[in-house]
């Protein structure tokens, strides 16, 4: 039995300003008192948050009297959790400053903090005592609410000045136990599609990641060109229309939605998923021979390890098995005879049996023949390779050429309406 945790961040409607001013010297407060408890941490070094709190909860308490006692014990956790975070990244060398320092905060709130007040109301301790805050549910939201998934005791709250609102961050969470897996889906990412391997027939998600990243490269190089000669390099207004780009919504979309679709198959059929075994930095090492800057931008841009997160992630919520195999020579070698195939763009032939096969294609056969094998920690024999290995003319069969799935076609789906009573009138407007 596994815990998987879900964060929801909903907005609050706009505070009247007497609250919101409350809010405001609550956050000082607060943000005080990591900043002093984080300067003592790294001093100290210290990464224990009960130890932090056992030295420095009196000290706060004289401190911040007006202060509810369990924000010192909040304020313990955010920093220490700061601490820990910026000593590993001192360690590794790729801590940008010598100190830390404490730039955006959020209050974290515990179970004596917060208090939800039906589906759309909380309750905040603050020390001039509780208030109700209203919040704005979304369409995720009320998905996590009717799907059996239970509010956390935490939570966390960021203010929005410019709006006067509070930005609520909810913790759900659901107890998921996996299933003996019946068997395998192979997974094989590229850098413009997606590979799956579903009952010995081999789908194409189009991606469209080429000419995403290629467009968004040649749109920001066109601003930076316009308004550093106007503004200077370090304009505000370049920085401005640059946020208004959608590139990280827009591949975001695509990596939880074909994450989706794997996952929803994987767990109707009770199979496990297959991936590759990619390191930490698996673009470095395509970038070695490679001197063309366009090329080496769009490698460097893909996201190979992006989409199995988003897979792995997904596959959490519904106890589907993940397993690994070694990525290496999955798409070179013939799953049949084990050699070489000598490739023309995406087909090649073998060079020992003559079969023509598509590169993604004997990937995703070789990644699923990989965890048969026992590489994947589920199977547990090898099994042959039941395809028709017969050499073919030309145009490639069935077996070895993939069911291309064009981007248009798989990214249509339906959402879920923005209210919970909307769901009908929805329906019959569609």
């Amino acid at each position: 039995m596994k815990q998987v945790r879900r964060t929801v961040i909903v907005r609050s409607s706009r505070l009247p300003k007497s609250i919101f001013k409350m809010l405001i010297e609550l956050e000082d407060a607060y943000r005080s008192m990591v900043e002093q408890l984080v300067l003592y941490t790294v001093r100290n070094k210290i990464k224990s948050f009960i130890k932090l709190k056992a030295l420095k909860y009196h000290e706060m308490r004289s401190l911040y009297p007006q202060l509810p006692s369990h924000y010192v014990y909040t304020a313990c956790q955010d920093a220490s959790t700061r601490v820990k975070s910026f000593l590993r990244l001192k360690r590794k060398g790729l801590a940008k400053k010598e100190y830390l320092v404490v730039r955006k905060v959020s209050i974290w709130l515990d179970d004596h903090l917060w208090k939800p007040n039906g589906l759309t109301w909380i309750r905040i301790a603050t020390h001039k005592g509780w208030i109700a805050v209203d919040f704005e549910p979304h369409k995720q939201y009320w998905r996590y609410v009717n799907s059996g998934w239970r509010l956390a005791s935490e939570a966390r709250v960021k203010l929005d000045k410019k709006n006067r609102r509070l930005i609520i961050y909810f913790t759900f969470v659901r107890d998921v136990e996996e299933y003996e897996p019946r068997g395998f889906i192979p997974v094989d990412v590229n850098e413009d599609n997606v590979a799956v391997l579903v009952d010995g027939k081999a789908y194409l998600f189009e991606t469209g990641q080429r000419k995403l990243v290629l467009g968004y490269h040649y749109r920001r190089k066109k601003i930076q060109e316009k308004y550093d000669k106007i503004y200077g390099v370090k304009s505000r207004m370049k920085r401005k229309i640059m946020r208004k780009l959608k590139e990280r919504r827009k591949k975001l979309d695509i990596k939880h939605k074909i994450a989706n679709i794997i996952v929803g198959v994987a767990h109707e059929k009770q199979y496990a998923i297959v991936l590759e075994k990619l390191g930490k930095h698996v673009a470095n090492g395509m970038l070695r021979r490679i001197r063309d800057r366009q090329l080496r931008h769009r490698i460097y841009q893909a996201s190979f390890r992006g989409i199995q997160r988003a897979i792995e992630e997904k596959a959490k919520e519904y106890g589907v098995p993940v397993a690994y195999v070694d990525p290496r020579n999955t798409s070179k070698l013939c799953p049949i005879h084990g050699c070489k195939i000598k490739y023309n763009s995406r087909t090649g032939k073998c060079v020992e049996g003559g079969e023509i096969w598509h590169r993604d294609v004997a990937a995703c056969w070789n990644i699923l023949l990989r965890a048969l094998s026992g590489d994947g920690g589920y199977a547990s024999s090898p099994i042959g390779l039941d395809v028709d290995g017969s050499p073919v003319p030309l145009p490639s069969t069935a077996t070895h050429d993939p069911i291309a799935l064009p981007k248009g076609l798989w990214t249509r789906r339906k959402s879920l309406p923005q209210k919970q009573n909307a769901t009908i009138s929805n329906k019959m407007k569609r």
